[in-house]
């Protein structure tokens, strides 16, 4: 089964039956900070508006400057622009000691509304998510908040949860989890949610939801057996069972673990040196390279191929993929613009 040949340059033409699924795999809601052509707004994604392609959006806030806290209620979310050699590396760092980072509303909604700005800031090129508390990354949900609840307010609270970390997975720009201490339940969902997770060996992770006669219910059921397998995720979860950093490794739920240091941080630095090596190449190429990833793994290959035809012919008019070629031809690093 192969897919139509393209009408024009980067187009996908018509596929066969078998390639139907391009449909409901581009049905996705668009990356942020890429929009369609005008002549497209409001139809429905499908294989033709992937032929004609994605734009950059034009525009986008200006990040704000500076090694600060952009947002003070309470501190519990520190919002960091890095500056000089790190420009374009984004940390979010959750600061709620006395709850042990517990996910609460008022948490929630700081990270949502976090997200919502990072999302159409075309500064960000790489985003950390870290814990400012010692031996702690995220212990879940706050039980102690949700045991005042309702029955029939637990439902949408847990609604929240699940969609600020779908906004987190679904960020434009590379996304790092440092896990430098304890991951639990919805903490680990957190994670799961990013792009690349990197641990200290003293942590400790893993979905425990069922020792509260519950589930996991900020994506867990779902990201958990993409990342290690199927058997080994209903193990996990069947069992409540907590890995540390070289047990994750070992299953392939982390990408790197490293011993902890003094200052209880080797995970976040570790994610620091990875985000530095993603900050020289092509900010529009590593958006569309993430979209294809991520939709290509929810179809079969051949429909995967289709959609990284689609996504590859969006860098062809690029100011970028010209000053890359000039820069190669002129042996000097590129100067890239996301344009």
């Amino acid at each position: 089964m192969a897919a139509a040949v393209a009408a024009a340059p980067g187009a996908l033409g018509s596929l066969h039956a078998g390639g139907a699924r391009l449909v409901a795999a581009c049905s996705a809601r668009l990356c942020p900070g890429l929009r369609l052509p005008s002549s497209l707004a409001g139809r429905r994604v499908g294989p033709a508006i992937w032929a004609q392609g994605w734009v950059p959006a034009a525009g986008g806030p200006a990040p704000k400057r500076g090694y600060s806290s952009e947002m003070k209620t309470e501190d519990e979310l520190r919002v960091r622009h890095l500056e000089e050699e790190n420009r374009g590396i984004v940390v979010l760092g959750i600061n709620r000691a006395y709850g042990k980072n517990a996910l609460s509303k008022n948490l929630i909604k700081m990270l949502s509304k976090a997200v919502d700005a990072l999302k159409s800031d075309k500064k960000v090129r790489t985003i950390i998510i870290r814990s400012e508390v010692p031996g702690i990354f995220c212990a879940g949900a706050d039980l102690k908040e949700r045991a005042k609840m309702s029955s029939s307010e637990v439902g949408p609270f847990v609604s929240k949860i699940r969609a600020v970390i779908n906004d987190i997975a679904n960020l434009p720009v590379p996304t790092i989890a440092a896990i430098d201490g304890l991951a639990l339940g919805g903490g680990l969902e957190l994670a799961l949610a990013c792009d690349i997770r990197v641990a200290a060996s003293s942590a400790k992770m893993g979905l425990v939801e069922t020792k509260l006669a519950i589930i996991p219910g900020g994506g867990g059921t779902q990201r958990l057996p993409r990342a290690i397998g199927m058997s080994l995720a209903k193990e996990l979860i069947f069992s409540a069972r907590v890995l540390d950093g070289q047990e994750a490794k070992a299953v392939g739920l982390i990408s790197h673990v490293l011993e902890q240091n003094q200052e209880g941080d080797a995970a976040y630095r570790k994610a620091l040196d990875l985000a530095r090596e993603f900050l020289p190449q092509g900010p529009v190429a590593m958006r569309v390279a993430k979209l294809a990833i991520n939709q290509g793994m929810e179809v079969d290959l051949v429909t995967g191929l289709a959609i990284e035809e689609a996504c590859y012919a969006q860098t062809i008019p690029t100011k970028d993929r010209l000053e890359g070629l000039l820069a190669f031809k002129e042996k000097r690093p590129p100067h890239y613009k996301g344009e």
